[in-house]
């Protein structure tokens, strides 16, 4: 026991996580400073079942039928013939062309029977087309909601229109109602999408999209111990706004309507290197790297946070990069070869430059952008 005291007391020493000379009672939650409170970062875990209860009754009661409206199918691909021996070969790894021949003996099967089995048994985890309109509808939503109200808390935030007050008086910043709510709704948001995983229909990218909306999590739960909700608040805002058009394109997708969707795209790709590339680096980075080592003492917390947001601005970059190598071979391809973009059918799991702009972006999704914030990253 002592052992376990002795690390804790070290690990959250204030030595670490706060500026020198700053003690955790120093920003303890009273009536009349409402600091950051660390027992309130449990509060997102029930959040996350309403969002999911809500999510629910959306994609049943409202996205589902202006799908149907919009002539989106639900149909179902035609189910593979049970068989244990090459469910079990399914299953269990990636099959190669030597197990296939030995299936080929036990099964007196042939190449081609063998491999039209698999090739059926693949698209019976792949989501129907509304099912993946009913999801991108639900996220989309989310983020507008979530872009137009921290605009809309943020517009009188001080911090906003000069970012030096995410440093002046600081940790000595309590948050207001509307700052509790946008975070403790993202980190919400967060969880339920690692919990809507594991009765979704699983994808390809599966378990790195889980790691990845944990470590969004933790980076949230990190800036609030810090009490670092301003500079937080402010990368949820800078993010939030391009994964509404990547959702939105996606909904055109699976809409069929292909105009649109080419045209969201362009939007999302200037919008994405705009924030992504330009005002996060130049005005978030910069103030964080720069500014704030003038203004406040620096801590050990706080070089590991800033660390963190430069690691997502590395990713930003890659990110940044496969979208326009995606959007040039795209563009390529169309004038080569006709639009390849014509086709609403294909796993929007699979990443290939020569397929649509949109299905190589699917599985950037929320981070790849996404993510990563401090709500990702």
């Amino acid at each position: 026991m002592d052992i376990l005291g002795n690390i804790s007391s070290t690990f959250w020493s204030p030595r670490v996580w706060l500026p020198p000379n700053t003690s955790w009672s120093d920003i303890a939650p009273t009536r009349d400073n409402r600091y950051a409170d660390y027992r309130h970062l449990i509060l997102p875990l029930p959040m996350a079942l309403v969002l999911l209860v809500i999510r629910y009754c959306l994609e049943r009661y409202w996205f589902t039928p202006i799908g149907q409206s919009l002539g989106i199918k639900n149909s179902r691909p035609k189910k593979a013939q049970p068989n244990p021996l090459l469910e079990d070969a399914y299953t269990s790894r990636k099959i190669k062309h030597k197990q296939i021949l030995a299936l080929v003996k036990q099964l007196d099967w042939s190449e081609r029977q063998i491999e039209r089995w698999l090739r059926l048994r693949r698209s019976q985890d792949k989501p129907s087309t509304l099912t993946k309109f009913c999801e991108n509808s639900w996220r989309c939503v989310y983020y507008i909601y979530s872009f137009i109200y921290g605009i809309v808390i943020l517009w009188d935030k001080p911090w906003l229109w000069d970012i030096n007050h995410c440093y002046y008086n600081y940790p000595y910043h309590p948050v207001t109602d509307d700052v509790w709510w946008y975070y403790m709704i993202s980190m919400a948001f967060y969880w339920s999408l690692s919990f809507s995983q594991f009765f979704d229909v699983k994808r390809k990218d599966f378990w790195q999209m889980f790691i990845h909306h944990i470590a969004t999590i933790a980076l949230m739960c990190f800036s609030w111990v810090g009490n670092l909700t301003r500079i937080g608040s402010l990368v949820l805002l800078v993010h939030d706004c391009g994964d509404i058009l990547l959702e939105a394109a996606k909904i055109a997708k699976y809409a069929d309507y292909q105009k649109l969707c080419d045209f969201i795209f362009v939007i999302f790709t200037i919008l994405w290197i705009v924030t992504r590339m330009g005002v996060y680096p130049f005005w978030i980075i910069y103030s964080t790297t720069i500014k704030a080592p003038k203004i406040v003492p620096m801590f050990p917390a706080y070089y590991i946070f800033n660390s963190l947001l430069i690691l997502l601005l590395v990713l930003h970059a890659i990110w940044t990069w496969l979208i326009l190598k995606i959007a040039y071979n795209a563009f390529n391809a169309g004038q080569m070869e006709g639009d390849i973009r014509s086709s609403s059918s294909e796993d929007v799991s699979d990443v290939s430059p020569s397929n649509t702009p949109l299905n190589s972006l699917n599985s950037l999704n929320d981070g790849g952008k996404h993510n990563s914030r401090v709500k990702q990253h």
